[in-house]
Formats: C-alpha cells, structure tokens, sequence
C-alpha cells in the first residue's frame, strides 16, 4: 500500500515528546533490561515452583517442569455483571488449549476488578470509578508478581479496565504482552432514539417505565455497549497501538471467527517470548510514536474525552511524559474521519462494517499522519493493520486479507481526503480559570463560542432540581464544581446531559463547565470539562458565583470570566463539606487515593510519579 510522507507537524511534536521524556524513558528501558537480564523464571526454586504448578493438570505440569515451553499468564476482568466482559467466562479454557496446541502451557495469574459506569451512572460508585483504574493496575501487578510466566495476555475492555492493565502491564514491560478483545454487542436500539427518550424523560413527557423498556432494548446482551465512548475508545486505541491482532477490536462476541482471533492471539504472544527470534517486550514496543498514533486515532475517531487523562497516565508508566497541549496540537492536523454516535447515528457495528480499523489505518498511513515503522505485536510496521481477518469455515483457523481501500459508508467513515471536519474536535481551553478540554465534534460550530451568566452547583442533584424548578429556563452556563479527583474521585456527569439537551432545544445558548468528568458520551452541549486545578484544589474554578458571565470559546481555545479580573482573583474560594463523599459504598476506603491524586492534566493518578 502507498504510505505518505510524514506531516512535519507529526514529525516535530514526537520529536518534542522524545526530548521532554529522554530521562524518564531512559530510566525505565534500563529497568526493563534489568529485569530481562534477572530471568527469574529459570532461576526460581524447586518449592516455589512447585506452589506455581501444583493446580496444574498432569500434562501441563510435565511440560512446566522440564522448563523448556513458555507459560503464558492471563490477567482477566471477568465478570458476568459487564455485558462486555461476560464473553471472558470462557476465554481461560480456550486459552490454556491453544496454547497446548503451541507446545505451551497457560495459567490465569490473576483478576482484576471490572466495575460498569454505566450501572454506577449518577450513584455513589461511580465516586471510585477513576481510582478503580489505578486498584486495576495493581491487580495487575499483583497478578504477574509470581514472575512464572514468558508472556501475558489481558483480557478487558471497558473503560477504567484496559488503562489499568496497560499501565499494571507497563511494569513487566520486559514482557511481551496482547490485548485480547470480547466485541460489542450486537445493534440494538438506535442511539438516538435512546437519547430522544432519556429527554423526554428529562421533560417528564413519559414515565420510567418507557425509559426502562428503551434502555433494555439499547443494551441488550453480550459485548460492548454499541455508542462510541471510552470503551470502544479503548479497543481503537490497542489496535492502532499494536496491542491487539488487526482487525480484531469490533468482531461481535460469540462467533466462531471472535473464538479464532483469540486463539491466534494465543499463539502470536507466546511467539514474542525472549527464548524465540521474535522477542518484542511490551515496554520497548510502546515508545513515544506508538502514543502519538494512539492520539491520532482518538481524533480522527472522535473518542472519548477521559483518555485525555488515560493516556497520559499509560504513557508515564512507559517513562514517556504527554501533556494536554500535545493532545491538542495534534487535533490541529488530524481530521474528523468517523461519525458513531454520540458523533453522529451509527454505532460501531455500523463503522467496522464500513471498513472499521483497517480502512481507518490505511487512510491515516496515506495521509502521512501515522507512525508506520512501528513494533507492534503483529511484526514491525503498522502496515500490517491494514487487514481484515476473516475465517476460514472448515478449518476454522483466521487468514488475513487486505482491507478496503474505499469506505462502504461515507456517511460513517472517511478517508483523509473527505473528512466530516478538518480538526479531531478537541480543545484545550486556557484562561482564567485554569485550563480545561473540550470536544468538539459533536457540538454544532454555532455554538462553539457561548457567552452567558453562570448558575453554580456543587452536584448533580442540585442542578437536576434547579432544572425541574423551571429556574435554568434561560441562557446559562452551568457550573458544577467539587467534581474534580481531589473532591470525590472525579465521577462522570451524565445525568446533566438530557437537562441541558431540552435547553438547547428550547433555543437557549447553554454550556457546561465542570471540574468533573463526561467521557466519550459527552454529546451535542459544549462541555469545558476536567477544569484544573479544581475547587477542592482552591482552583479559581471555586471563586465563580451565581451572575458572573463566562465565556466559553472553543474557535480560540479559551474559557472567560468577563469580570474584574483584580476583584474577581481577591475573592474569597468558596469552600464544600466533601464529607458525603468519604464513606459509603467503599469510600472510607479511598482517603488516601483522593489525598494522593494527581491533576486532571497530569493524569488524575495515585501511584505513578
């Protein structure tokens, strides 16, 4: 395939993110050949051996003992409560044979806690649903601290999930690691129409006995939920990163070619191990352009708002420093390539059929906006993405094929030469306030510039009632606050959206401003979200009162107080009982996490430095 030259701006922001990591890079390469050097595997004692095999069948425990084949572990986040990870119930199984067929041996090392935020949506939980990340790099850590295993594969999918098992991942860097997807569930009810009745519910023009029905029908069985948000963000970006076979992010649960891509998986990780030809260790492979590609993809796809912390987070863990301008310096050469829903009405069934990941890929490798003499788990070179898996039905083994060079529906999916927009619809907001982001590509450009007075709230309650009461009936801008890592975990917000929806359809000109989260369903409002440093931080975020006009401008990048700016900054910041949120529902638990946090835009972490 034709592959074209590089942009010079692709070019000159790796280039800076090279020098700004040369250190902190350098000194976790030198960690990663330490422990490759160590080789504890072959060294460890008899007893501990046999602790690590006495559950093991009687083959497998022969092979184990002889030390020759490799031993694959598994870190799994099933559980039959996530539709998306429901389908892993039966992966370890699958897993442990083909890795037999391979002359190997594999062993689930350990689980990892997967929590939904669309069951903890607007409810306590959802108070740990950031930390839950940081507890699922732990796990992870903890899983692969037997130091038993060759290689590994990881098998999440959902939103905290696959950061936490990448940066947990990050640091057995020495080994080779593949992420093994589960699929979305197949097309339900569409998403607008799910998202017309949430608002009508807002309005109280039907009761929750429809609202149930229509959230039943949305999401309905096995697998992903089908909009694009920071789940289905998470299976583009381990694809265009190289950390899953190609082709493999969107193929539904439950068929037989999803069973043989996960057996293929199998295979290629136990294939990079450092006694083949092929070693290729996750720490090395995932160096500076492999982020870079796994930025441009978020943009060119339109995703999810919360891997503008997340990847900033997975990159320190390689010793790779990311900041909030780099993201969005690189949304200013990256164009809009899809329209999934909240971005528009397909979901990624709709996008894989139009040609998915390998279309995406081969066009961004055209348009000189890729990386392409990358290490990936599938061999070097990221033009290997450009191919479709198919299966072949006797054998039932994967053969690839290349993928479409036109998409089958424009109205979905693009190449570099048509985009829906020119820029991947994020912004980084600065001014007096902090800094902020906001995306963009499902927001109408008329009202990318909002002015309005502010009405503030400190939670999602108070604001819904406000609604109710007839009192935001106006141009507003909404400003909640308290929301941010250090207050209450950083929740995400979505019980705010189908509010401000009537409002805007009512005519009114309405954004949102917020030190809280929304993700990838953050919808047609504009939204200056993850403000830093937040109103638990004294940010000047705290210092906003009922009346003050903001200004939110997403054409230059700015979020305005059209105040005195001397008056404004000599006011006292208003300060919030964040008692509520210490305890219940395992609260009490996460003090110290909430103590420890890091900012929005260094990545709102608790255990990297």
């Amino acid at each position: 395939m034709q592959i074209g030259t590089p942009h010079p701006r692709l070019l000159e922001i790796t280039e800076r993110i090279v020098e700004r990591s040369r250190e902190t890079r350098r000194a976790y390469l030198d960690r990663l050949a330490d422990a490759a050097r160590k080789r504890p595997r072959q060294k460890m004692g008899c007893a501990n051996l046999a602790h690590a095999y006495a559950a093991c069948t009687h083959t497998d425990k022969q092979v184990m003992t002889q030390g020759q084949a490799p031993n694959l572990g598994i870190v799994t986040a099933y559980n039959d409560m996530l539709s998306a990870h429901q389908p892993y119930e039966t992966y370890p199984d699958l897993i442990r044979e083909a890795a037999r067929i391979a002359g190997a041996t594999a062993q689930v090392a350990g689980g990892v806690p997967a929590m939904c935020d669309g069951v903890t949506q607007g409810e306590d939980g959802m108070e740990l649903s950031l930390f839950s990340r940081d507890v699922i790099a732990l796990s992870t850590a903890i899983a692969l601290s037997h130091q038993t295993f060759d290689a590994a594969v990881c098998l999440g999918v959902c939103d905290k999930i696959v950061p936490g098992l990448l940066i947990g991942a990050l640091s057995f860097g020495h080994l080779p690691v593949v992420f093994i997807p589960a699929g979305p569930m197949t097309t339900g009810l569409p998403n607008s129409e799910k998202a017309r009745v949430r608002q009508l519910y807002a309005e109280g023009k039907v009761g929750r006995d429809a609202l149930l029905v229509s959230e039943s029908e949305s999401y309905h069985g096995p697998g992903t939920c089908t909009f694009y948000g920071t789940a289905n963000t998470n299976q583009m970006l381990m694809e265009i990163m190289g950390l899953h076979l190609p082709g493999a992010s969107f193929v539904n649960p439950g068929t037989k070619l999803r069973d043989g891509l996960t057996r293929e998986a199998v295979t290629r990780a136990l294939a990079l191990t450092a006694d083949g030809d092929n070693w290729t260790p996750l720490g090395r492979m995932l160096d500076e352009r492999v982020f870079v590609n796994g930025i441009v993809g978020l943009h060119a796809t339109g995703g999810s708002t919360n891997h503008t912390i997340h990847l900033l987070a997975m990159a320190r863990a390689a010793g790779i420093i990311l900041t909030w301008d780099d993201l969005s310096d690189l949304a200013e050469i990256v164009p809009l390539l899809c329209r999934v829903y909240p971005n528009g009405q397909a979901d990624v069934n709709h996008f894989h059929a139009a040609g998915g990941m390998a279309f995406l890929i081969s066009t961004l490798l055209r348009g000189g906006l890729l990386h392409e003499d990358v290490e990936t788990v599938w061999g070097r070179g990221l033009r290997h993405y450009v191919a479709e898996p198919w299966l072949n039905p006797e054998t039932g083994t994967v053969t690839w094929q290349d993928g479409p060079q036109v998409s089958g529906d424009p109205a979905v999916l693009r190449g570099v030469e048509e985009p829906f927009a020119q820029t991947g619809g994020l912004r980084v907001l600065e001014g007096p306030l902090g800094r902020a982001v906001i995306k963009t590509s499902a927001v109408h450009p008329e009202r990318y510039v909002i002015e309005a007075p502010a009405m503030v709230f400190h939670t999602q309650e108070a604001m819904q009632q406000a609604f109710k009461n007839g009192a935001l009936d106006r141009d507003v801008i909404v400003v909640v606050r308290f929301q941010g890592p250090r207050a209450n975990g950083m929740p995400e917000l979505h019980k705010l959206m189908p509010a401000l929806g009537v409002l805007q359809d009512r005519g009114h000109r309405v954004a949102l401003v917020t030190d809280g989260r929304l993700s990838g369903a953050s919808g047609k409002v504009p939204a200056a979200i993850h403000v830093t440093p937040e109103a638990a931080a004294e940010g000047p975020i705290a210092l906003i009162r009922d009346g003050d006009r903001l200004r939110l401008d997403a054409v230059h990048g700015r979020l305005e107080v059209l105040e005195d700016p001397v008056s404004f900054m000599a006011r006292e910041p208003v300060r919030d009982d964040l008692s509520t949120s210490a305890y219940g529902t395992g609260r009490e638990l996460f003090g110290n996490f909430r103590s420890l946090v890091s900012r929005a835009d260094e990545g709102a972490c608790t255990i990297l430095t």
